[in-house]
């Protein structure tokens, strides 16, 4: 964005820590921040009355928490739970409502934010539905990669079935399967050392799709950012891996 649009949102920006298993946000109260990730990931999860869990997105450094507030003061949907540690910038809702209104580039950065968080949910939600429970837990494990861009991942078998659904002892089935297949090398106490390659071939294809559609939200983005050039001079500049979903 433009500095001047920066600007808007700098002086009242502090770095916060994020913490593993820290709730940032939790459903059903008011969204008092945004926070914009560093580093770490989180997963926005929906709890049902009964207790049980899923996740429904993730989000890294390519994303934001609570950045729907933008459309006025309101609670949120969804609980948002760190999984790997990391920092944050975190605004006020308030007063990143209020840059919304004053800066077109902001609102621009909300509105390609929530295409690639509508990706998650669609693609999510069909996952859900049609694939069987472990090619999704390979899925869920590409997607922290991603955003932590290491193949060692700080989660635990108890973070899995909360993030799955699904019973511990569903997760430790799982998780000797992946391991017997060589896509999961190691799982020790809260670290799971994977296999990049032979964990994409245990996913179903949604995790591909999923990066697919937002590599293209983020191609159009970067094409449409940069100043007018010659058309023969035109070119998209490649995605760099750790910065898509």
């Amino acid at each position: 964005m433009p500095s001047s649009d920066l600007d808007l949102l700098g002086p009242v920006s502090e770095t916060v820590a994020l913490d593993p298993e820290a709730v940032i946000s939790r459903a059903g109260d008011p969204i008092a921040h945004v926070f914009f990730p560093h580093s770490g990931a989180i997963s926005l999860m929906i709890d049902m009355a009964d207790g049980q869990t899923v996740a429904t997105a993730a989000v890294g450094r390519e994303g934001a928490v609570g950045i729907l507030s933008v459309l006025g003061p309101s609670l949120s949907a969804v609980t948002a739970v760190v999984r790997a540690a990391g920092s944050a910038s975190r605004i006020p809702a308030s007063r990143f409502h209020a840059a919304f209104n004053r800066s077109p580039a902001i609102r621009h950065m909300v509105q390609n934010h929530a295409r690639g968080m509508l990706v998650q949910f669609q693609i999510g939600s069909a996952c859900n539905a049609l694939h069987p429970v472990e090619a999704r837990m390979a899925r869920w494990l590409l997607q922290f990669r991603d955003r932590i861009d290491q193949d060692v991942l700080p989660l635990t078998q108890q973070a899995l079935s909360q993030i799955l659904g699904v019973r511990r002892t569903t997760v430790t089935l799982l998780m000797g399967k992946l391991r017997a297949s060589g896509a999961i090398r190691s799982d020790q106490r809260g670290r799971i050392e994977i296999d990049r390659s032979r964990l994409a071939a245990a996913a179903c294809e949604c995790h591909g799709t999923m990066r697919l559609e937002v590599e293209e939200i983020c191609s159009v983005n970067t094409a449409r950012s940069r100043p007018a050039v010659p058309s023969a001079a035109v070119r998209i500049p490649e995605i760099e891996s750790g910065d898509i979903v």
